[in-house]
């Protein structure tokens, strides 16, 4: 079996099919302040009196954190009644992003996940079949405390090899994507292997399974898992699971990460990728390094390491993906760097990613981005260009001011 299917038929309580149409118990659910509003008013028109909702629920405010307005204000005032009169956990304003938090204190091993975002898939890095579904269907979540899967088909990724100075995470997942293109993997799994990625790479890779269509980005749980866990005092959460050695795959990709070189993606889809060095020179306006993808305690290191004692000649922003990871970079005498080189610290939570506020650009404006999108008009402005890289690409190029290879630095 795959690790979709192993995860679902434990659900299921029998062995699933490709194909086969499920309803499974949900381990754990989550809304944001985008789709969360939409979802409870789907739920009350539903007209279920009295919900059931998994016992770990959560709602997030962290798209737009603080409200930048009055609608968004009664929108969060909505999710803050709902959950207390609910007994639905909520993640405030300053707590971070929800992916990252769900990983942080609420995910474990062989879970079934839905998220009212589509960015949900980054759960699979622990080992848990996580995916985003709409307003509707989370509605129907937080009434019954179910759902229903389709078991999808899966692809297999085998990475070997190690990466070379100066090439990361963001890099192998902007390489497959361009691969295999925006619709390469749709409404299948992605499921990993053979790697020794520690969990925040892990995070960066399954965070962007959706950007080619997958419907979950899995990896298997292993020492790496367990010991992320124990870092977070949840050691007693992991199990391990990984795939059968004859487990049937449509398709298996052999990626050796050796011979990645750094990558970016060009205005406006995620599968319009280079090589950076096809690139450098491009004059930029903006560098935001943070959001559910690449705002990790080993991705603010890495732009620190590159910036350290230098100041930026762009706008700089940094966003740290949570609370944690903020407290950590400050004890770590990261923050202090970054401020030090010009960066602007945002409060934990997406930032620019969606284009509500901190950030949008001006019309004409080039934004070099460590996010998972860029889609014309993502960052609040249609007439402005969005590239997607990782971030010691990003900050080698804030400090040049121009899109630069992170190797000529590192």
């Amino acid at each position: 079996m795959t690790l979709n299917q192993k995860i679902i038929s434990k659900k299921a309580g029998r062995p699933v099919k490709e194909g086969e149409i499920v309803i499974v118990d949900v381990d754990a659910c989550f809304l944001q302040d985008g789709t969360g509003p939409l979802a409870i008013k789907r739920l009350k028109e539903l007209e279920i009196e009295k919900i059931s909702p998994p016992k770990r629920s959560i709602i997030f405010i962290d798209h737009s954190s603080p409200s930048p307005n009055l609608s968004l204000s009664n929108d969060h005032k909505l999710l803050r009644d709902f959950a207390g009169e609910n007994n639905i956990i909520l993640s405030d304003i300053g707590e971070g992003v929800c992916h990252q938090r769900m990983a942080e204190d609420f995910v474990k091993p062989a879970d079934i996940v839905i998220g009212s975002d589509s960015h949900s898939c980054t759960l699979g890095a622990l080992g848990a079949f996580a995916t985003g579904m709409g307003s509707s269907d989370l509605a129907v979540i937080l009434g019954l405390g179910k759902t229903y899967l389709k078991v999808c088909e899966a692809i297999l990724v085998e990475i070997t090899g190690k990466f070379s100075k100066g090439v990361y995470a963001k890099d192998l997942i902007l390489y497959l994507i361009g691969k295999i293109g925006a619709d390469g993997a749709s409404y299948k799994a992605l499921e990993f292997k053979g790697c020794e990625l520690d969990m925040e790479e892990r995070l960066t890779i399954s965070n962007m399974a959706i950007e080619c269509g997958a419907k979950a980005g899995l990896f298997p749980s292993d020492e790496k898992t367990r010991e992320f866990l124990k870092k977070r005092k949840r050691e007693n959460d992991y199990l391990p699971l990984e795939s059968d050695e004859d487990a049937e795959y449509v398709e298996k990709i052999n990626i050796d990460a050796s011979s990645l070189v750094p990558y970016i993606s060009l205005p406006h889809s995620v599968d319009n990728v280079f090589e950076v060095s096809e690139k450098e020179g491009l004059k930029i306006d903006q560098v935001f390094i943070g959001t559910c993808t690449n705002g990790r305690v080993s991705d603010l290191g890495i732009a620190a390491e590159i910036l350290k004692g230098k100041k930026a000649k762009t706008r700089l922003l940094i966003c740290p993906a949570s609370k944690n990871v903020y407290l950590s970079a400050l004890k770590e005498g990261i923050i202090e760097i970054l401020i030090e080189a010009g960066a602007v610290i945002l409060p934990p939570g997406c930032g620019p990613c969606v284009g509500i506020h901190q950030g949008v650009l001006a019309d004409g404006e080039i934004c070099l981005s460590t996010a998972n999108r860029n889609f014309k008009g993502r960052m609040g402005n249609p007439n402005s260009e969005i590239y997607l890289c990782s971030p010691a690409t990003a900050s080698a190029s804030a400090l040049y001011g121009k899109i630069t290879d992170p190797r000529e630095i590192l």
